[in-house]
């Protein structure tokens, strides 16, 4: 019904003129962003994690306007967000040759088949999504497989003192709870969101199935 609203209110108007109403147009695949783009893409997604099985990876790369590459091009008075121009041109060149340390350079081992999509966030800055599928040698499988391309560590000041810092200034959480109640990651009453503060780990562990870890989602987010 809400197909033909449009429809039926030009009618109410008076209108009875077929030439006069108009006609819908649909967007085909080939528009970028579009209804059909977005489901081809989605197709295609699903076709290739029925042959390669499913992804080992999920990495968000985040467009940091620190970037050198992008505070050299900016005025003493502008700001990255006033400047989509540049912004969009410096990420697209990060993003391209992270896919060359991907693919080529084999950072994380030989990749059967990957995707991503490239989003913005509301304050302009883009940010992409990877899913990457490694063949069945460099799968994860093991604690130590984790523990070589992940660390969820702060690095030691003395010996890393530029991923210390690093760390510190873009990885780190705070402050909220009674310091600070109206940031995001606070619901009403004081209470956090998602089941935080979560006591800390020792040791890696495996996380639960894909089934499981969608019905947890699901019952956290009603």
């Amino acid at each position: 019904m809400a197909m033909l609203q449009g429809l039926l209110d030009i009618l109410q108007l008076g209108e009875h003129g077929a030439s006069n109403i108009g006609k819908q147009n649909f967007l085909p695949s080939s528009f970028i962003g579009g209804l059909r783009d977005m489901h081809q893409r989605y197709m295609d997604v699903i076709v290739l994690v029925q042959h390669f099985g499913k992804p080992d990876l999920f990495i968000t790369m985040t467009c940091n306007p620190s970037w050198t590459e992008i505070k050299e091009h900016l005025i003493s008075t502008d700001e990255a967000h006033n400047r989509p121009d540049l912004i969009s041109r410096v990420f697209r060149e990060k993003i391209e040759e992270f896919k060359k340390d991907i693919l080529k350079r084999n950072i994380f081992g030989k990749v059967a088949d990957f995707m991503y999509t490239v989003e913005f966030q509301k304050r302009g800055l883009p940010h992409a999504h990877f899913l990457i599928i490694l063949t069945n040698e460099y799968k994860l499988l093991t604690l130590e497989a984790y523990y070589n391309i992940i660390s969820a560590e702060i690095p030691d000041e003395k010996a890393e003192p530029d991923l210390y810092s690093v760390v510190l200034k873009h990885m780190m959480h705070g402050s909220c709870g009674n310091l600070n109640p109206t940031i995001s990651c606070m619901k009403k009453k004081g209470y956090y969101k998602f089941k935080y503060p979560k006591s800390f780990a020792d040791w890696t562990s495996k996380g639960k199935n894909l089934t499981q870890f969608i019905e947890d989602a699901i019952q956290e987010w009603w």
